[in-house]
């Protein structure tokens, strides 16, 4: 299997390449608008594998290019960037693709970070109505913290909802999960759950901000 971090120059796709790249045998492949910036993304990540004792190989293409070849594809871009990137590489995406969604709208004022969804409810949901309708959509990696996933030396025990209409596309994202050390999916139902499950996460950047001690908060359900 090949999964496309489109986007993967930022906080979340750097997290989810190195512990993809660490715990897994998936093929990955880092896309961005500008290839050079892929490219050297992918280097540094595989600098920071080798460090850790992996020796692996993390390919590099524009957008459109990471998408054509991969099964799954996860649009590791700000909430803003939803749109023009799904129709950026919609040519390459059809009914073989999963297209997973972890993008939370947020807005923020000095009382905390609140919630902030576009019209379609949710970002995943944004995501289904930009998509090409074969496409199957599933929203995860919602409220992990993408600083502390990025740190291989930070040990993690963090649960990720997992959001979608298709039972296949959700055991496929399930199963690229199960192999992640220190993070569980957990089926949170069909995509009209989306909502729910995003608002977590601005809910848990908020307790960090008026608790000490409580930065890159994840979830865990017990």
């Amino acid at each position: 299997m090949r999964i496309a971090l489109v986007g993967g120059t930022g906080e979340i796709g750097e997290g989810l390449a190195l512990r993809l790249g660490r715990d897994t045998a998936f093929e990955l492949t880092i896309g961005s608008r500008d290839e050079r910036k892929a490219s050297d993304c992918a280097d540094a990540y595989c600098r920071e594998l080798r460090r850790h004792g992996v020796d692996r190989s993390i390919d590099a293409a524009t957008n459109e290019l990471a998408a054509e070849e991969a099964t799954v594809v996860v649009l590791s871009v700000p909430p803003y960037y939803v749109t023009e990137t799904v129709a950026a590489i919609e040519s390459a995406l059809d009914s073989e693709t999963v297209l997973v969604s972890p993008a939370v709208g947020m807005s923020g004022d000095d009382d905390g970070v609140r919630y902030n969804p576009p019209p379609a409810g949710s970002v995943t949901e944004l995501v289904v109505e930009t998509a090409p309708d074969d496409v199957p959509v599933v929203g995860a990696f919602t409220n992990i913290p993408g600083a502390r996933i990025a740190n291989l030396d930070e040990p993690i025990d963090i649960d990720t909802p997992i959001v979608g209409d298709s039972s296949d596309a959700k055991e496929t994202v399930c199963d690229v999960v199960s192999e992640l050390r220190g993070i569980r999916a957990v089926d949170a139902g069909p995509l009209s759950n989306a909502a729910a499950v995003e608002a977590l996460t601005p809910f848990l950047i908020t307790l960090a901000q008026q608790n000490e001690g409580f930065a890159d908060l994840g979830i865990k359900f017990v």
